[in-house]
């Protein structure tokens, strides 16, 4: 849709994946969390600072001025959108640091969905200490959240986490119904986020159908604006269908219903509307660690790329022609939880069996 030649979609909604001889595009559910991954290896820390961030971003993401890409109606395209883009501006144009860049009085988008698809990779990087994970998360999230959205942000990183310290003798239904319990009890039972969570759990414990479940969420949000969700009043461009609150709900259809399966959970978070690509790709990521690449493949009966395109979308990486492989992005990753481990968690990595060692939260 970003190209000026016609459009190769199908009229018919399936999967599309790059095979063994593809390479996968980076877009705005991959890429910040890529760039986040890369100053905590770069600047060998475990919490980011503000300037930090800062000058990441600036480095990383291209301004409408000096972006090469364009959309099809030849007006540039730097791939960051609503409060992204607002914290961007503010980081650019007025050298804001984060968490200022969240601030209602500078932002005001910061209700949005933003923190909710750049932030999950925190929870993976302080396995099964959510706590920890937090707060490695705390100034990212509220780079561009504030107040709700930044809760529903949180209990995505919550989740993540867990996933480390999930039963493995529970059903994948059971493993996911227990890591969104454990995350719901972050919410405050006055917010809104946690109102969500529950009319959706109680339409799922029903037995009605997750087309019905999307549609009820409609009704009680958009239409009639229970629970002290307002967005539809503020009379936002598709009623706000960017808001993090509407898209925390239909999340939360796709994670019950899915039950735990991969391409189930994927397809219905597809479907269920809204801004549907972000819930897709913070339940394909959560599930795919969980599952791990090969049991993913023998899903779909097909290999998939092991090369990933970061500069399709953001720029000035250390990769050959802005290509990276998963390979050397998980090794990444593991050297960052490494420190985490050690620094932050008071654990160690046990030398013969190459396991970490963790001390549970005393939370």
């Amino acid at each position: 849709i970003w190209s000026q030649e016609a459009s190769r979609l199908s009229s018919t909604i399936d999967w599309v994946y790059e095979g063994p001889d593809g390479t996968w595009g980076a877009d705005d559910d991959t890429d910040i969390e890529y760039l986040y991954q890369h100053l905590l290896l770069t600047h060998q820390t475990s919490m980011l600072t503000g300037e930090q961030i800062r000058d990441g971003w600036l480095k990383h993401i291209y301004s409408d001025s000096n972006t090469p890409f364009q959309t099809g109606d030849g007006s540039p395209e730097n791939f960051l959108w609503v409060s992204n883009q607002r914290a961007f501006d503010l980081m650019s144009d007025d050298g804001l640091v984060p968490p200022a860049t969240s601030d209602p009085a500078n932002n005001p988008h910061f209700e949005m969905i933003d923190a909710q698809l750049t932030t999950e990779i925190f929870g993976l990087f302080a396995p099964a200490r959510p706590d920890v994970a937090l707060r490695m998360a705390h100034l990212p999230i509220r780079t561009t959240a504030r107040g709700e959205a930044a809760l529903a942000a949180e209990f995505y990183v919550i989740m993540y986490s867990l996933a480390s310290a999930v039963n493995p003798h529970l059903t994948m239904k059971e493993q996911v119904q227990w890591l969104a319990a454990e995350a719901r009890k972050h919410l405050p039972e006055s917010s809104y986020t946690a109102k969500m969570y529950d009319f959706v759990k109680r339409q799922y414990d029903a037995g009605i159908t997750w087309e019905q479940a999307r549609d009820a969420i409609y009704v009680r949000y958009q239409v009639e604006q229970e629970d002290g969700y307002d967005i539809t009043s503020q009379e936002l461009p598709c009623n706000g269908c960017f808001a993090a609150g509407i898209n925390f709900a239909a999340s939360m259809v796709s994670l019950f219903y899915g039950e735990g399966d991969f391409r189930e959970t994927v397809k219905i978070a597809v479907l269920t509307g809204w801004d549907s690509d972000n819930p897709a790709a913070t339940w394909g990521g959560l599930l795919g660690f969980m599952n791990g690449r090969e049991a993913i493949e023998v899903q779909f009966e097909q290999r998939f790329s092991n090369r990933f395109n970061i500069h399709r979308t953001r720029r000035n990486f250390p990769v050959a022609n802005g290509v990276d492989t998963f390979d050397a992005m998980a090794r990444a990753g593991v050297t960052i939880i490494d420190r985490v481990v050690v620094e932050e968690l008071d654990g160690h990595r046990e030398p013969r069996s190459g396991e970490w060692q963790i001390p549970l939260s005393k939370h």
